[in-house]
């Protein structure tokens, strides 16, 4: 079994997907889902595609992590 991260960004007026360690492996849809299931394929396709030719398939190396910040309370100094 391969797993690898997906990013999911929403765009203007739909959602794109890829893999940080698939490079050229993207997708896109409507909504969240339909963007998920999209990489889903797009993922299996490629990876399909290295077996077919004998390639090596890429080691998931990337991770994700949020990172928390608090916010700064208002001085009243701020120039808008």
């Amino acid at each position: 079994m391969y797993r690898f991260l997906v990013v999911i960004e929403k765009a203007n007026n739909n959602y794109s997907a890829y893999s940080p360690d698939l490079p050229g492996c993207v997708a896109t849809g409507s909504t969240r889902e339909e963007a998920e299931r999209n990489i889903h394929e797009a993922i299996e396709m490629h990876v399909q595609g290295l077996l077919e030719d004998n390639l090596p398939i890429p080691k998931s190396e990337s991770f994700a992590e949020y990172v928390a910040i608090a916010e700064k309370p208002s001085t009243g100094s701020e120039v808008v």
